[in-house]
């Protein structure tokens, strides 16, 4: 049976005997109705995970210890910054989730002149934490130790002027490169995606102003979540740890 990853926002280390956050004791205690004596695996995204035995459990309050470190890591070699545009109902939270399994180390979501979605004040944030709090269950499922960071939301032109060493890229489907000719990235990869109705004339020539080279996936016209998971993907596989 599969020890049970739990991300835990504390400081950790062998032999200490800890009560688990909110967040973390909620999900062993009442999900998964985890009793005294069982394992877990705790990791707090600054490398490395940790084993534990549960000393105390109830719904709301568990007590573990923690009784070994690994100094595991199963980061990619090719550190990606995803810009997406926000996407409308659940598609933004699933680009999320993917994004964190296929190992994007930023991501920065995006206001574009397309964009449908409108949130601000109260309800931006509780958005940006739902989707930080995606991206830690993506790394307890996935077997990541560091925790990709949700930036605050920005402009899209805001976002392509940032200074950067990056190597920096946009999708059209008449672009001269493709991602078997792309130059090898040595600092990263900074990745636009834009919204479902695309990016307008005036934002495709503001990633050209902004020297985002432009890179073609094939012939097909992708969904924004899925142009996103597939130019990943492929990035993955030429530069990264997929094979």
């Amino acid at each position: 049976m599969r020890v049970p990853r739990i991300y835990q926002n504390s400081p950790l280390s062998i032999g200490a005997t800890i009560s688990l956050d909110e967040d973390a004791a909620n999900h062993v205690g009442r999900v998964l109705r985890m009793v005294p004596d069982q394992e877990i695996c705790l990791f707090n995204g600054q490398g490395g995970q940790y084993q534990a035995v549960i000393i105390d459990s109830g719904k709301k309050h568990v007590t573990v210890r923690l009784t070994e470190f690994t100094d595991h890591t199963v980061e990619s070699p090719l550190a990606i910054h995803l810009g997406q545009v926000i996407s409308r109902g659940d598609k933004m939270e699933f680009t999320i989730q993917k994004s964190v399994e296929l190992g994007v180390n930023v991501i920065t979501p995006l206001w574009s002149s397309r964009c449908g979605v409108k949130l601000q004040g109260d309800r931006l944030d509780k958005k940006l934490e739902q989707w930080q709090k995606i991206a830690i269950s993506a790394c307890e499922q996935c077997g990541r130790n560091s925790v990709p960071i949700i930036r605050p939301v920005m402009s899209l032109e805001k976002w392509l002027a940032e200074p950067t060493e990056e190597l920096k890229l946009t999708l059209h489907p008449r672009a001269n490169y493709s991602v078997g000719t792309l130059p090898e990235p040595t600092n990263g990869i900074r990745l636009v995606i834009g919204p479902e109705g695309g990016l307008s004339d005036e934002e495709i020539a503001l990633t050209q102003q902004f020297d985002f080279q432009e890179m073609l996936l094939g012939p097909r016209i992708l969904r924004t979540e899925t142009a996103a998971l597939t130019a990943i993907t492929a990035l993955q596989c030429r530069f990264g740890d997929l094979c």
